[in-house]
């Protein structure tokens, strides 16, 4: 049975949300469903930390999507918008945790953030060389088929070298579905991520919601 007050924002036919008509908000909203948790979000706002991380991230917002005096639009990269915030924030050092599949992509990401004067600190996603089977996979289970070495990804240990590190901020490149989740759930420090791996779509994940065509209309079929 479906819950008729579950909060589904990306299903929404109204965002009162971004108007100050809220009274017209539908019955599922969570503003009217779960105000109580809207108040207590708003209050974390009173840590000065965060509201000057919030702050900050609003001005870089309309730095980098609006428009300048001049009427000129302003868009940034998102590298670009990445260290312009950084810098607001008053951050030196960066923790890039990346995946050995993109190293070249880190090492650029690395001379760009050096230039721009800051000290970077970065960990491989198969730092501590520890073999899949530790983590109770089989041969089979290998991306090789075989009992031969094959280093496990190691997000818990990128995480804490960054953590041990006392970076300011940290920059996820490319990690796997799942090792991104346990890297964000041990890593101190808050994150941005740079790269969403997808080879498939040369990383832009977002290309396979573009197209609803012959291509991807498997993931469009609804499952018994």
């Amino acid at each position: 049975m479906p819950d008729d007050h579950l909060t589904q924002c990306s299903l929404c036919t109204k965002r009162v949300c971004s108007s100050e008509h809220t009274e017209e908000a539908l019955e599922n909203c969570p503003m009217i469903t779960s105000k109580d948790v809207l108040d207590s979000a708003l209050a974390n706002y009173d840590d000065p930390e965060l509201l000057e991380f919030a702050r900050q991230a609003s001005i870089q917002e309309a730095e980098c999507h609006g428009q300048s005096p001049l009427g000129k639009t302003m868009i940034h990269p998102r590298v670009e918008e990445t260290y312009l915030f950084a810098k607001k924030m008053g951050y030196k050092k960066l923790g890039l945790a990346f995946c050995m599949g993109l190293s070249n992509e880190a090492k650029t990401l690395t001379e760009i953030l050096q230039n721009k004067g800051f000290e970077v600190v970065s960990v491989c996603c198969k730092c501590g060389a520890v073999d899949k089977s530790e983590i109770g996979l089989k041969p089979e289970d290998k991306i090789s088929k075989s009992d031969k070495f094959e280093a496990m990804c190691n997000p818990i240990a990128q995480a804490k070298l960054l953590n041990d590190a006392n970076t300011d901020f940290n920059i996820l490149i490319g990690l796997c579905v799942g090792h991104d989740a346990l890297f964000l759930k041990h890593v101190e420090q808050l994150t941005t991520v740079m790269i969403v791996k997808d080879r498939v779509t040369g990383h832009n994940p977002a290309a396979v919601l573009y197209a609803k065509g012959p291509y991807y209309r498997r993931l469009y079929q609804k499952e018994a």
